[in-house]
C-alpha cells in the first residue's frame, strides 16, 4: 500500500485531487457527484480519481450504481500515516 500512496499522490498530475477526494470521503462516505460539487471538480475527474483509488483498495463503493457512495478501505485505514506522511511532505 505504501508504494501505491507514492504513486497515486506523487508521481501524477492528479495527486493533489486524490489527496483531497481522500480527506473528503475521511469525513463521510459521499457519491461522486457530491465529490465533485464538494471540490469543485469536474464529475469525470472525479470518477477518474475514483477508478485510480479503486484499483488500488484505496476506496471502495456501496450500493447501487446511481447514487454509489464511496468509503475508504480498511487497508487503507491500516496506512494512513503514511498517507498523512506524504500529504505532508506534498505540502513543503
Amino acid at each position: 500500500m505504501e508504494k501505491a500512496l507514492w504513486y497515486l499522490l506523487t508521481a501524477t498530475r492528479g495527486g493533489a485531487n486524490r489527496a483531497r477526494i481522500i480527506r473528503c470521503l475521511d469525513e463521510r462516505p459521499r457519491n461522486a457527484n457530491r465529490l465533485a460539487d464538494e471540490l469543485d471538480v469536474d464529475y469525470n475527474t472525479v470518477r477518474h480519481h475514483l477508478d485510480m483509488l479503486r484499483k488500488h483498495d484505496v476506496v471502495e463503493p456501496g450500493g447501487d450504481d446511481y447514487g454509489r457512495l464511496y468509503f475508504l478501505t480498511d487497508r487503507f485505514e491500516r496506512h494512513r500515516e503514511e498517507f498523512e506522511r506524504i500529504t505532508d511532505r506534498m505540502e513543503e
